[in-house]
Order: structure tokens, then C-alpha cells, then sequence
């Protein structure tokens, strides 16, 4: 679907190029749009991959296990479900791990491995279970204690206090978790 939106989006933007006579403005902000991108890449892919490589080393060095445990109380009432030593749970306890850190990017992987392994648990093949939806709402809202990428943009913008936002972000994130899990568990309640 949102292939379809960003088709339509370029079609239409084409078309009015056309019609008003301003191709060579599309052309040189297509080509500054992609400069840009390429440079902010750059700009921050060094924190991104460092944070990224933190998190394996955390995976294979046994952290993430210990992070479960620490998560466990909390991620047992929630994903009531999950067993507590699967795998499912430690997916869900690195990403949301990645997550407290900022790492958005790192915390894919781990999001997407969470995902399979709850779908397994699944017993209704055709549709998303409570706890596939509200790890969804875990992520998507997630609780950042350092917003790194954050950061890094802010930085590579030239910032001269980038982390200066912590605590809005802090604030913010919180009450989107907050209202996300609340708004999850009142529809899974009332939808059964």
C-alpha cells in the first residue's frame, strides 16, 4: 500500500512539473533531495553501526539474557502468553532494549525476529495476536532513555547542544507508551 502512496505522490508531482512549466525545479530537487540523503547517511551511519555492534556483542556475550530476566517482570504481565524463557521474549526484551538506547535501526532486527517467533505462538494463522499487536505498540511508541539517533541527526545539523532534548523526549515517549498499551489491552479486551 504505501508503495502505491509514494507512486502516487512522484506521479502527481511529475504531473504538476508538466503542467506549471517547472521540470527543471522538480529535476534539481530531486537530485538535492538525494545529496542530502546520501550525505546524512554518512553523517551518522558510524554511530549507527557502533550501536548496532554493541548490541550483537550484548547478544552473544549473554547481557541480553540478563536484560530479560530485568524486563521479565514487567514483559510477563503484558505478553501474558510468552513464556518468560523463550525466545520470543528475549527478541522482544532486545528490542525494546535497543529501544531505551535510541537505536531504532538496531532494534529492527530484534523486532523483526520478536515478530516471527510470536507468530509461531499463534494459534489463528489469519490475523495478529494481542501479543503480536502490542509488541507492535511497544515498538512503534517506544520509551527512549537516550535518543541516539536522535542525537546523531541534531548533530549532524549542526547542533551545538544536541542532547538538549532528553528530557522532552523522555517526556514524550512516555506518555505515547503509556496511552499506546492502554489503548492495546482496553481494544483487546473489548474486541474478544
Amino acid at each position: 500500500m504505501l508503495n502505491f502512496i509514494w507512486a502516487f505522490m512522484m506521479l502527481i508531482s511529475f504531473v504538476f512539473a508538466i503542467i506549471s512549466g517547472k521540470m527543471q525545479a522538480l529535476s534539481s530537487s530531486v537530485l538535492s533531495g538525494a545529496n542530502s540523503a546520501v550525505e546524512l547517511l554518512i553523517s551518522i551511519i558510524g554511530i549507527l553501526c557502533f550501536w548496532s555492534g554493541m548490541m550483537e556483542i550484548a547478544d552473544k556475550s549473554g547481557i541480553t539474557r540478563f536484560l530479560s530476566k530485568i524486563f521479565s517482570p514487567i514483559l510477563s504481565k503484558l505478553f501474558k502468553n510468552v513464556d518468560k524463557d523463550s525466545s520470543a521474549m528475549r527478541y522482544i526484551s532486545l528490542n525494546i532494549s535497543a529501544n531505551l538506547l535510541g537505536l531504532g535501526n538496531a532494534a529492527t532486527p530484534f523486532g523483526l525476529s520478536a515478530m516471527k517467533e510470536l507468530k509461531t505462538l499463534n494459534h489463528n494463522k489469519g490475523e495478529a495476536s494481542d501479543d503480536m499487536l502490542l509488541f507492535v505498540v511497544l515498538n512503534t511508541a517506544s520509551l527512549q532513555l537516550v535518543p541516539t539517533t536522535l542525537c546523531a541527526y541534531r548533530q549532524s545539523y549542526g547542533s551545538s547542544a544536541p542532547y538538549e532534548i532528553i528530557p522532552a523526549v523522555w517526556l514524550t515517549s512516555l506518555c505515547a507508551l503509556t496511552v499506546g498499551v492502554t489503548v492495546a489491552k482496553v481494544f483487546s479486551k473489548r474486541c474478544r
